[in-house]
């Protein structure tokens, strides 16, 4: 974390919050290095999303108080609905604005939606980590979170093979 660490306020995010949402979505997926979504996202999309966000999820923001702008984002969605033998399982995704990374961000993102998911009766979280990503994996695993195991060969961007790491983390016992 620096030494003037950004001031944050972490809420829920609303539909209004699509187009900032997309804006640090699409240079990551731009990026082609840290996530496995291959296709930017519109605005419309985004909101549409938001709109349908299951009621059982947790979607939060961080914004940054300084200017108002929202620059990490953190869901929870529930993992399977054609069974209720997952009912106790989150699968979790996080995204930080890319200049922004390394600033406690998702720390902070991690300290709310934790704390949501066990009240919304999850139980366990998992998510996958691309394995070229090592940022994002110690990130997770300073959050308790553990490796599982390698999904191999698990995602194609670009016509080149992406291992997945696989991780968990178990909120209540």
């Amino acid at each position: 974390m620096t030494a003037n660490p950004i001031q944050l306020d972490i809420r829920e995010a609303t539909d209004a919050d699509a187009d900032a949402i997309v804006a640090i979505l699409n240079p990551i997926i731009e990026a082609r290095i840290y996530s496995v979504f291959d296709t930017p996202f519109t605005g419309d999309e985004e909101r549409a999303f938001i709109r349908g966000f299951p009621a059982r999820g947790v979607f939060h923001v961080a914004v940054n108080r300084a200017d108002d702008t929202v620059v990490g984002l953190q869901n929870v969605e529930p993992f399977a609905s054609y069974t209720r033998a997952f009912d106790h399982v989150g699968v979790i995704g996080t995204f930080v604005q890319l200049g922004l990374r390394r600033q406690g961000i998702a720390t902070r993102l991690f300290d709310a939606t934790l704390s949501a998911a066990l009240t919304k009766g999850y139980e366990k979280l998992f998510t996958y980590v691309r394995a070229d990503n090592p940022v994002a994996l110690q990130a997770y695993q300073r959050q308790g979170f553990r490796v599982v195991g390698t999904a191999e060969k698990h995602a194609t961007i670009d016509g080149r093979y992406v291992d997945e790491i696989v991780i968990e983390k178990v909120l209540r016992a």
